[in-house]
């Protein structure tokens, strides 16, 4: 049986802050012209699009019951 796990309503709400969507789409523009990410910039870019990811899906399960 699946468990139902609440979430605060709080959390739904939650955005990335503006420096941090910036940062993303900063190194994302860089990658897509071709240029080379060091590894601690492809893990950051990697661990953010997670973090946005994660906070649409919290946005998508509270428009949409279960």
């Amino acid at each position: 049986m699946a468990e139902i796990i609440e979430i605060p309503v709080e959390l739904t709400h939650f955005q990335l802050p503006e420096a941090v969507q910036e940062r993303l789409q900063f190194l994302l523009d860089r990658q897509d012209v071709g240029e080379a990410l060091t590894q601690a910039e492809r893990r950051e870019a990697e661990r953010l699009v997670e973090l946005a990811e994660f906070l649409s899906l919290l946005h998508l399960r509270r428009r949409s019951p279960l």
